[in-house]
């Protein structure tokens, strides 16, 4: 298995991704993790898409019962939307086809959508994610993908792949599992901290604003490793459900 890891969404290739690529998108505040969550919690699907008017457009197609619109553009929820933190719409969700806006993470989704697989992973469901890549793709390459914000790092993603990547090495001998240097990176930045995932989060600058929204109990939630055994998967390059 070969592993390379793209630091935020603007990285992202089509010609890099196609064919036999496997991408895994990380968006740890919180996308991939409300997906997990929404997902975990008995939602039928979960659509992601670019901004507010594709959002509308989605839910148009759905019956009004059935449908939950949920986004934010730049850490402000959408007018007319709920806000998109797991906790929350923990409630929520149940047996709804999900359409999600976000600023960051289901844009990488949508920007990754050229390779042969695309999974989301967060802390919540990396350990059954990295499960489910070593069971079918074994000798596959796999491109793990920190969505980033707005063109940066953030190191809550770089924590979340490294947590990952961990997971994936461990269940093979390291000659089975080439990272390159950035995967490695990744690898041992969560490994010196891997007692500390929630500090890293609440010290992460979307950490910070969370909490300036007086939302911080979503950062705790979302930084219990290995708790949800969900697998998102994007089918046809537009809808998530968990892959059985």
């Amino acid at each position: 298995m070969k592993v390379h890891l793209l630091w935020k969404k603007e990285e992202i290739d089509d010609l890099q991704l196609k064919g036999d690529k496997i991408a895994v998108v990380f968006d740890v505040l919180l996308a991939t993790s409300t997906i997990a969550t929404c997902l975990a919690y008995g939602a039928k699907q979960v659509t992601p898409v670019l901004n507010e008017k594709e959002a509308l457009k989605e839910a148009e197609a759905i019956k009004k019962d059935d449908v939950c619109l949920v986004g934010e553009r730049d850490g402000i929820t959408i007018k007319g939307f709920l806000d998109p933190v797991p906790l929350f719409l923990k409630n929520h969700i149940a047996g709804k086809k999900v359409v999600l806006s976000t600023t960051n993470g289901t844009v990488a989704i949508r920007k990754a959508a050229s390779a042969k697989k695309v999974y989301m992973a967060s802390l919540l469901n990396g350990e059954a994610v990295a499960r489910r890549l070593i069971e079918r793709y074994d000798n596959e390459s796999i491109v793990v993908v920190c969505s980033g914000s707005n063109n940066s790092f953030c190191i809550e993603d770089f924590y979340g792949a490294g947590y990952f990547i961990d997971q994936l090495v461990s269940a093979y001998s390291h000659e089975q599992v080439d990272l390159t240097d950035s995967a490695m990176a990744a690898k041992l930045f969560y490994e010196n901290l891997s007692d500390q995932a929630e500090n890293v989060l609440q010290n992460s600058h979307v950490g910070k604003m969370m909490a300036e929204y007086g939302v911080e109990n979503e950062v705790e939630f979302v930084s219990r490793k290995g708790i949800l055994s969900v697998v998102p998967r994007l089918f046809d390059g537009k809808t998530i459900v968990a892959e059985d």
